[in-house]
C-alpha cells in the first residue's frame, strides 16, 4: 500500500458543511476518511455513503458493543453502506457477532483495545486489572482468534501487537502527531514516521490536518513523511 492508502483523514469536525469543505480542499490527496459520533450526530451516515459513492474509502469509528444480535444486525446494516472499516470494543462474543454478520463482504472490522486517550491510572479506575500494555496485547490476540480485520491500538503497542496478529491484519493507530504537533487530549502519541516503522498499517490523522492553517499542507506534508518511512 502507498502512503495514501494508508492515511485516514479524521473529519472530527462539528458539521457536514465543514467536513464537505475538508474533503474538497483535500482532493486527491486523500483517499481515506474517518467518520465518528461527531459528524455522524450531524448526518455523517449519510455523508458517509455519500464518500463512498463518491470513491472514497470510510472507516466508521463507531467502536460498537451491546448484546450478540443486536451487533449482528447492525453490522449487516453497515455492510450496506458500503464502508471500509469499522470499530468495535474487542470483546469476544461482541466480534464474534460481528465475524459472523460480515461474512463474503469486503468490510475489515476492526476491534479497539485500549483508548489512546487512556494511561495506565485510567485503565485502573475503569475497573481493569491490567495495564494498558497487557490489555491491548489481551485484546489483540482475542482479535485474531475471532477472525477480525484489524485492531486499533497506539503505535507504541504497534510492535509487539505486529506479533500477535501477523502480517495480513490491520493495525490502524490513532493519536499521530507530526514532531512538534500538540498532543491534545491523547496521551499514547507517536510521530507517522515512527508509527508505521512500529507496525502500523494505516495512520488516523484528525486534528494535525482539519485544524490546520493550510490542510492540504499539512496532509501533503504528513504524506511525504509517511513515503520516506516507507520506502526507507
Amino acid at each position: 500500500m502507498s502512503a495514501r492508502d494508508r492515511l485516514i483523514v479524521g473529519l472530527d469536525v462539528p458539521t457536514i458543511a465543514e467536513a464537505e469543505r475538508v474533503v474538497r480542499t483535500l482532493g486527491d490527496t486523500a483517499l481515506f476518511y474517518k467518520i465518528g459520533y461527531q459528524l455522524v450526530f450531524a448526518g455523517g451516515l449519510e455523508f458517509a455513503r455519500d464518500l463512498a459513492r463518491d470513491g472514497k474509502k470510510v472507516f466508521l469509528d463507531m467502536k460498537l458493543l451491546d448484546i450478540d444480535n443486536t451487533v449482528a444486525k447492525g453490522v449487516e446494516n453497515i455492510v450496506k453502506m458500503g464502508m471500509s472499516m469499522l470499530t468495535l470494543h474487542a470483546y469476544p462474543k461482541a466480534m464474534a457477532a460481528a465475524v459472523a454478520a460480515t461474512k463474503g463482504s469486503d468490510l475489515c472490522l476492526l476491534g479497539v483495545t485500549v483508548l489512546t486517550s487512556m494511561d495506565a491510572k485510567d485503565v485502573i479506575d475503569a475497573g481493569y486489572e491490567y495495564d494498558p500494555h497487557t490489555l491491548v496485547l489481551r485484546r489483540a490476540e482475542q482479535a485474531r482468534v475471532a477472525g477480525m480485520g484489524g485492531v486499533v491500538c497506539s503505535a507504541e503497542e504497534a510492535r509487539a501487537v505486529r506479533k500477535i496478529v501477523g502480517a495480513d491484519m490491520a493495525i490502524v493507530t490513532p493519536g499521530i502527531r507530526p514532531a512538534g504537533a500538540e498532543p491534545g487530549d491523547q496521551k499514547r502519541v507517536m510521530t507517522p514516521a515512527d508509527a508505521l516503522k512500529a507496525g502500523s498499517s494505516h495512520l488516523v490523522v484528525a486534528r494535525p490536518i482539519v485544524k490546520a492553517a493550510d490542510p492540504l499542507a499539512a496532509a501533503r506534508a504528513i504524506l511525504a513523511e509517511m513515503d520516506g518511512a516507507l520506502a526507507a
